[in-house]
C-alpha cells in the first residue's frame, strides 16, 4: 500500500468510525428520551383523564343530589319515581361518541345504559372479560370502597370492539346504585404511536443529516488531500530541480578547484621537472637531477594531498578516529593553529555513511575555522556515549560569528549550510554555538536509534 494512501485511510478511517460512534450514541439517545417521553405522556394523559372522569362523575352527581336528598324522607312511591327521574337526568349527559355514564345496582342489575340499552334490566354479577376477570364485581366493590379507578375491558360503541377502558364510580347506597362513567384507551394509544412515529422520522433523519455530513466531510478530506498532494508534488519536483542545480553547481566548483589545484601546484611542478630534465640531457651536473628528483617528490605529495582530500585513504583503511586525527595534524603542521583530536568512550565501527558524513563534517569545519576564525586552538573531539550513538564537537578559540545572521544571508553560511544538509540526509542534527569574540563551537549528533537504524541499513564493512 502507498504511503500516501496509507496517510488518506489514516485520516478517513477515524472519521468515520467517529461519525459511526456519533450515529450509535444519536439513536441509543433517541430511544432512551422515546421511552422517557412515552412514559411522561402516559402519565400525564391517564392524569388527565382520571381527573376529567371524576369531574364527570361529580357532575352527574350534583344533577341527582336533590333528589337523592329528598327520598330520605319520602316513601316508596315517591322514591321510585325520583330514581326514574334521576336515571333520565344522568342518561342526558352524554360527552362525545364513546362517553356515556351507566348505573347498576350493588348486585349487579343494569338500570341504565344509554349505549346499550338492551343490557337494562339484566344481571351481569357474573360478566367476566376475556381474560377472565370479572368485570362488574370489580366495579361495585370499588364503589363501596368508597370510590374510584377501575381499568377492565368493555365492548366500545363507535367500533363495537373489545377496548381497554377506565372507569370511575361510586355509590349512592341510599338508593342501591353504583354510579359511572368511562373513557376508552386507545386514543393514548394512538398518540403512543404517533409520538413513537415522529421520534422514528426523527431518527431517521438525523442520519440521514449524519450521512450527508460525513459524506461532506470524506470529499473535502479527499479533495483536500488531493490539492495537497498536487502541492506537495509540485514543491518537491522545484526542490528537486534546485538540488540538481546545486548538484551541478557544487560539480563544477569542485572541477574548478581540482583543476586549479592541477594547473597551479601539480601542473608547475612538472613543467619544471620537464625542463629540468631536458637540461639534464644537455648538461652532466648532478645537481639538475637532484632538483627534478625533488620537483617530482613534492609533485608526488601534492597528487597524495588531493586525493586525501578528495577521499583519505585512512578513513577506508583505519576508520573514522585515525582520519580526524589525521585532519588535526595537518592543520596543526599547516602552522594555521595548534589542532588536536581525541576519542572518548569505547569506538565501535560506524556504518560507511555515517563515517563519510562525520570526516566531511570535520573538514569544513576545520577549513572554516583556518580561514574564517582566526583561532589559536582547535580540539576535535569523537565522543561514543555509554548509552548508544555517536557525537562530533569542533571547538575553538577564535573570533566567532552572529549564527543568526549567518543562516538569515542566503550569501553567507554556505559551509553550514552544506554541513546541516549533509547530517540531516542520515538523520542527525547539527548544533552550532558562536558568539562574536567567544570562539565557536560545531557539534554534529547522531542519537542512538538512528544509528542502530543505519547501521541495519548500512552496515560497516
Amino acid at each position: 500500500m502507498k504511503l500516501r494512501l496509507k496517510i488518506l485511510l489514516l485520516a478517513l478511517l477515524p472519521l468515520a468510525a467517529a461519525l459511526c460512534g456519533v450515529a450509535w450514541a444519536v439513536v441509543h439517545q433517541q430511544r432512551e428520551l422515546l421511552e422517557r417521553e412515552r412514559s411522561a405522556v402516559q402519565r400525564t394523559y391517564m392524569e388527565a383523564r382520571r381527573d376529567e372522569l371524576r369531574h364527570y362523575v361529580d357532575l352527574a352527581v350534583s344533577n341527582v343530589r336533590p333528589l337523592y336528598e329528598r327520598t330520605a324522607h319520602q316513601d316508596a312511591a315517591q322514591r321510585q319515581a325520583a330514581t326514574t327521574q334521576a336515571l333520565a337526568l344522568i342518561a342526558q349527559l352524554d360527552y362525545g361518541t364513546d362517553g356515556y355514564f351507566f348505573v347498576y345496582d350493588l348486585q349487579g342489575r343494569v338500570l341504565m345504559h344509554s349505549r346499550q340499552p338492551e343490557l337494562v334490566g339484566q344481571n351481569l354479577w357474573e360478566l367476566r372479560d376475556p381474560k377472565g376477570n370479572p368485570t362488574i364485581q370489580r366495579l361495585i366493590a370499588q364503589a363501596q370502597a368508597g370510590g374510584g379507578y377501575v381499568e377492565y375491558l368493555w365492548r366500545q360503541p363507535s367500533n363495537e370492539r373489545m377496548a381497554p377502558k377506565l372507569g370511575y364510580v361510586v355509590a349512592l347506597p341510599q338508593w342501591n346504585w353504583m354510579l359511572g362513567t368511562g373513557l376508552y384507551l386507545d386514543s393514548i394509544q394512538a398518540t403512543l404511536a404517533q409520538l413513537e412515529a415522529e421520534a422514528r422520522s426523527n431518527v431517521t433523519g438525523t442520519l440521514w443529516l449524519i450521512g450527508g455530513i460525513a459524506l461532506a466531510a470524506l470529499l473535502l478530506i479527499s479533495a483536500s488531500g488531493l490539492a495537497l498532494n498536487l502541492s506537495e508534488q509540485r514543491a518537491a519536483e522545484h526542490k528537486l530541480r534546485a538540488l540538481a542545480h546545486q548538484v551541478v553547481r557544487l560539480q563544477e566548483e569542485e572541477r574548478a578547484h581540482l583543476a586549479r589545484e592541477l594547473h597551479d601546484s601539480l601542473s608547475q611542478h612538472l613543467v619544471s621537472i620537464k625542463l629540468l630534465v631536458e637540461s639534464a640531457q644537455h648538461d652532466t651536473r648532478p645537481e639538475l637531477l637532484r632538483q627534478a628528483s625533488q620537483r617530482l617528490g613534492d609533485s608526488l605529495n601534492e597528487v597524495r594531498r588531493i586525493s586525501h582530500r578528495l577521499r583519505p585513504a585512512l578513513l577506508d583503511t583505519l576508520g573514522l578516529p585515525s582520519a580526524l586525527a589525521h585532519l588535526a595534524q595537518e592543520l596543526h603542521e599547516s602552522g594555521a593553529m595548534q589542532a588536536g583530536a581525541s576519542v572518548e568512550g569505547t569506538p565501535h565501527a560506524l556504518p560507511e555513511v555515517v563515517n563519510t558524513v562525520l570526516f566531511r563534517v570535520a573538514q569544513e569545519a576545520l577549513t572554516n575555522a583556518a580561514k574564517h576564525a582566526a583561532a589559536q586552538h582547535l580540539a576535535l573531539t569523537l565522543e561514543f556515549p555509554s548509552e548508544g550513538g555517536v557525537a562530533m564537537r569542533v571547538l575553538d578559540d577564535g573570533r566567532g560569528f552572529d549564527t543568526e545572521a549567518a543562516q538569515a544571508d542566503p550569501g553567507t553560511g554556505i559551509g553550514l549550510r552544506n554541513m546541516r544538509e549533509r547530517l540531516a540526509s542520515i538523520g542527525g542534527r547539527l548544533d552550532v554555538q558562536s558568539r562574536p569574540g567567544h570562539g565557536t563551537q560545531v557539534e554534529a549528533v547522531i542519537d542512538a536509534p538512528q544509528l542502530a537504524r543505519l547501521a541495519r541499513d548500512n552496515p560497516a564493512p
